[in-house]
């Protein structure tokens, strides 16, 4: 009887154990996927908050800023929700939600200041590949309107374009400056390749277009020009090469 009774708590112990164990990694991993979950939040907030510095140097409508902001704001919530005695977290969910709450105002402005630093430029280029694929994952939540996503997107894709062309020209209008005549052509050319694969037209393109086909019609002709005069040049040394050699020979 008394051995029964203590395998009976052998087994009785074991179970617990057992039970005790795996309520300990069932929270263990309840831990871990809260941490990951919080670290996903934050990395979507820091993304966010990077994109919003950069709205200095690119335009940014009421609609984009407000997707950004209440993208923020989800974040914050989920954060809000896995460590809700979180000060800190409650706090700013409270600002977040005053700043939805003012109607953050942008620009619809497509005035931009090209930066004259390479690294800048491409800094810039990025942020706005960023902020499409931040808009592009609202949408795809179902949290911005198809009508505002089309019109948006349309608007950033427009600006890449520009910021795209107007670097091209610049550097080639700097290289025809310094007669680096080869250099230019290559950046006009490119240029205009990448306006010319565009499926859309507007003034914008238009003008552009127009403006690098002029470009590249003047170095042409001044490629011509130097070439025939070159030619010109080289035929004449030849020529005085020639009379030198037939010439009759003097009699000293």
């Amino acid at each position: 009887m008394i051995v029964s009774i203590i395998i009976m708590l052998i087994v009785a112990l074991i179970v617990i154990a057992l039970w005790v164990s795996a309520v300990q990694q069932h929270k263990e991993k309840q831990e871990t996927e809260r941490r990951k979950d919080l670290t996903k939040q934050k990395k979507i907030i820091e993304e966010s908050e990077d994109v919003l510095l950069n709205s200095a140097n690119i335009p940014m409508s009421d609609h984009i800023l407000y997707v950004i902001q209440r993208r923020i704001y989800d974040a914050l919530s989920s954060m809000v929700q896995l460590s809700p005695t979180s000060k800190e977290l409650k706090n700013r969910l409270k600002e977040s939600k005053e700043r939805l709450a003012n109607k953050p105002e942008g620009t619809n402005g497509e005035n931009l200041a090209l930066p004259d630093n390479d690294k800048q430029l491409i800094a810039l280029i990025q942020g706005i590949k960023k902020l499409r694929v931040i808009l592009r994952s609202e949408h795809g939540k179902g949290k911005v309107d198809s009508q505002v996503f089309v019109a948006e997107d349309k608007r950033l894709e427009k600006l890449q374009l520009k910021i795209n062309i107007e670097s091209q020209i610049k550097r080639g209008l700097s290289a025809r400056s310094a007669n680096m005549v080869g250099s230019a052509r290559q950046y006009f050319e490119k240029a205009y390749a990448t306006i010319s694969a565009i499926s859309y037209t507007d003034e914008y393109v238009t003008t552009k277009r127009a403006e690098l086909e002029g470009y590249l019609e003047t170095i042409s002709t001044e490629l011509k020009a130097s070439n025939a005069t070159a030619l010109k040049k080289k035929n004449e040394e030849e020529q005085d090469d020639l009379d030198i050699l037939f010439a009759p020979k003097k009699k000293w």
